[in-house]
């Protein structure tokens, strides 16, 4: 699974399409031969063909015989049987990655579309013969798998991914029904997801005559002069007014294809089924949003209005509302530099985070520079446990830049830990995917403070952290706030692009204040979020992740002794433990309201240090 930067942190202050600028050095670009040589060599093409044999034949030997196995063991025992069936999603795990990895880095290239929509099919195909493992795992008798945990030791190993593969167990429907469901997946939601990929992807924005692709115009929206900032909102809102009809019908399309799949299966609000992905109570993720929409007043709201002050603004415009402050440093910094702050921020909690990370600037893990083309914003892909994870940024040389280089890398090291619990434990559910990288992200950056000492610098590190963290808690639960609002109006009918755009109007300005005007141009832009589109309701785990992440700092600095091993242990269980049993060691409760409050707190009172350097 592909692990984004949020889409408001995405952006970049630079200008420039190319990749290599002077200033920031060679930028590394990936290699993707640990994966494959290449999508036209035997090796890939063996086990593109392979994914479906093996699958067939898997399904010939198990399909209608779990419950015989889960009464044995050895070879013809429960544990064989996942074993093979991990086996199987490790190879096409490798495959679908290497062809992602590749569209995603030109996304324009043709023949890279081509592969990655064959191998799309491909997998598809091999998967249905492995549909009914699952299902027919769920529907097996409570003590019968209890049975097969005590007597097959091998089964046991798997018990974490069987008790949660269990959870599924009351939103299953009837083998052929999701049968259909699956293979009509290519040429349903992720047909539309495509379309949005490509049709996004291919935007041109035309700013002071110059043409610029989505990522360097958002960029322009950090840019120290406030027309070159106008310009390019209003550039990103032409284009994307342009182009309107086509998201709206995406978005109209994937809501109700979501609704019609959260009604047949019994999810009982619209949120469930992605609660039920990321393995978390409703009951807390409401806690999370009630507590972020309390405390915007005190968090967004109050920062606008001393930013607004600060440019000597009455109110900000929506262009202002990422603006560099007067005292923010316009220097560029080159990569080599971006790489050893980030390594010395790691080392500097634990020299085995920094060995971890080291590899992926020594091994060719990244790609780095823009391209035309190329996927916007930030993710890390983990790949398989057999490979290694791989990052992807749009390094421009910019101070963000710097912590998205941070944070992603967060994301590659919980990845290679989490690689030893195999192909199926592996994978971390969204809400604690983004501890690492927020984790990481805010070594670097209290690494770059406490090496601060001039006051305007420091301010101005201040104000881009307090920013980052409003965009990464209080806007992304406003994000999804709008969700929760299209969803639900859509349930009602098909929606008109204007009623999208008052619903985004509508909760921006609960979320960001009165102090940020949300002028004409700005209800168009819900349209560019990819997270709507390929992962619905995904935007809490930010907000969820760094309020989970300024609780466990708040731990690390008062009690350090031992924290980095038990973290460590924390990244090392992947998903095979639930947020709970994580968190317990740290003294941690996310059921319980004060933990929200707590995050919250961190950037309460950054923004109260901010405050008081006003007033002094």
């Amino acid at each position: 699974m592909l692990r984004h930067r949020p889409a408001t942190t995405m952006s970049r202050a630079a200008a420039a399409e190319a990749g290599t600028r002077p200033t920031l050095g060679a930028l590394p670009s990936w290699n993707l031969a640990d994966l494959y040589p290449g999508a036209a060599t035997p090796e890939f093409k063996r086990d593109l063909a392979a994914s479906l044999s093996r699958s067939k034949a898997f399904e010939s030997r198990w399909k209608g015989k779990l419950a015989d196995a889960a009464a044995t063991s050895g070879a013809d025992g429960l544990g064989a049987a996942i074993a093979d069936y991990e086996a199987l999603e490790e190879l096409m795990g490798r495959i679908i990655s290497y062809a992602g990895l590749n569209y995603f880095a030109d996304t324009s290239d043709t023949a890279a579309a081509k592969v990655y929509g064959d191998v799309q099919g491909a997998i598809t195909d091999a998967t249905a013969h492995l549909l009914f493992f699952s299902l027919e795992l769920n529907r097996l008798d409570d003590a019968l798998v209890e049975t097969s945990f005590s007597h097959d030791a091998l089964a046991a190993h798997y018990k974490p991914w069987v008790i949660d593969l269990r959870l599924d167990k009351p939103y299953q429907l009837e083998d052929r029904i999701e049968q259909l469901f699956h293979e009509k997946s290519m040429t349903g939601h992720g047909a539309w997801n495509r379309l949005f990929d490509e049709t996004m992807s291919a935007l041109q924005f035309e700013i002071d005559g110059e043409k610029l692709s989505l990522e360097p115009a958002l960029s322009m929206l950090q840019d120290a002069d406030r027309n070159k900032r106008k310009s390019a909102a209003m550039a990103l809102a032409a284009t994307f007014r342009t182009n309107i009809r086509t998201f709206t019908l995406i978005t109209n399309t994937l809501a109700k294809d979501k609704e019609i799949s959260d009604r047949w299966r019994g999810f009982e609000d619209i949120a469930d089924s992605r609660h039920l992905a990321n393995r978390v109570e409703r009951s807390v993720v409401d806690a999370l949003a009630q507590a972020v929409r309390e405390a915007s007043p005190r968090l967004a709201h109050r920062y606008y209005a001393m930013k607004a002050r600060w440019l000597g603004l009455e109110k900000l415009e929506f262009w202002d509302r990422n603006a560099p402050l007067p005292e923010t440093s316009d220097r560029i910094i080159p990569w080599d530099q971006a790489r050893d702050t980030v390594l010395s921020a790691y080392h500097g909690f634990a020299p085995e985070m920094a060995d971890i990370a080291r590899q992926f600037f020594d091994r060719n893990w990244i790609d780095a520079p823009v391209r035309p083309g190329k996927a916007p914003g930030a993710f890390a892909h983990p790949t398989v446990p057999s490979a290694h994870p791989y990052v992807l940024v749009n390094y421009m040389g910019k101070p963000r830049d710097v912590m998205t280089l941070a944070h992603e890398l967060g994301h590659g090291v919980h990845q290679v830990l989490a690689g030893s619990q195999g192909a199926l434990m592996a994978s971390t559910p969204l809400t604690l995917a983004e501890t690492a990288s927020v984790f990481g992200e805010m070594l670097t950056f209290r690494a770059l403070l406490a090496a601060t000492r001039d006051k305007r610098e420091r301010k101005a590190m201040l104000a881009q952290k307090v920013e980052d963290m409003i965009n990464t808690v209080v806007r992304q639960i406003a994000f999804y706030e709008f969700e929760r609002r299209v969803h639900t109006a859509r349930r009602e009918g098909e929606l008109t692009s204007e009623q999208l755009g008052q619903l985004w109007l509508d909760v921006q300005a609960e979320s960001i204040g009165p102090s940020v005007n949300l002028s004409e141009g700005y209800e168009t832009f819900w349209a560019y979020i990819p997270h709507f589109i390929h992962s619905p309701f995904y935007v809490y785990a930010y907000a969820f992740g760094d309020c989970l992440v300024n609780s466990l700092y708040a731990v690390y600095q008062n009690a350090p002794e031992g924290f980095h091993q038990r973290y460590f242990d924390m990244l090392r269980a992947g998903g095979s433990k639930h947020h709970s049993e994580l968190l317990a060691p740290f003294g941690l409760d996310a059921s319980d309201p004060g933990f929200w409050a707590r995050g919250l707190s961190m950037l309460e009172g950054l923004i109260d240090e901010l405050e008081a350097m006003e007033a002094g």
